[in-house]
């Protein structure tokens, strides 16, 4: 049985394990590991993250907004001493559970045009709307007078001005 380093093993799992990698089956051609040998190492990695051993924190832009909420209200919850714990497990600053607070706060202050009225760009949607229908109408009418035009030369003829 072949003993490889760990530099291998981490550069095997790391081309498989990028978006987009390889299979284990199509590395296993090139390099001449066994494609067993390659997947074990690949679901030993993937059984570490699970863990938590080696496992690369999200940057907190990348979290969801209910993960941001979740977070927000789990560390209102808890006391000073706790705070400053939970920011260290989930890989976090204090500035932003701040900055994502002020967000929320702002995003419910946002209120709908009440009352019936149209914000603006409702307005102007709706004043393009009645331009269109009023051009599409002329512009059937017009149609309309030049096939009854036709019909009209095609019966009597042209207008004797016309020719």
């Amino acid at each position: 049985m072949h003993s490889f380093s760990e530099e291998i093993k981490r550069s095997m799992v790391a081309k498989m394990s990028v978006p987009g990698g390889r299979s284990a089956t199509s590395l296993s051609r090139e390099v001449g590991i066994s494609q067993n040998t390659l997947s074990r190492w690949l679901r030993e990695r993937i059984t570490l993250e699970s863990n938590g051993e080696g496992m690369k924190q999200r940057r907190p832009d990348d979290w969801t907004a209910e993960e941001k909420v979740e977070a927000i209200l789990s560390y209102e919850k808890l006391s000073e001493e706790q705070r400053g714990v939970f920011l260290r497990e989930k890989g976090l600053h204090e500035a932003h559970v701040v900055r994502w607070k002020a967000e929320l706060i702002a995003a419910m202050k946002q209120r709908p045009f009440a009352g019936g009225k149209k914000n603006p760009q409702q307005k102007r949607i709706a004043a393009l709307e009645k331009e269109l229908r009023r051009k599409e109408s002329a512009l059937a009418e017009a149609a309309a007078l030049l096939v009854l035009k036709k019909k009209a030369d095609s019966i009597w003829g042209a207008a004797k001005d016309e020719r």
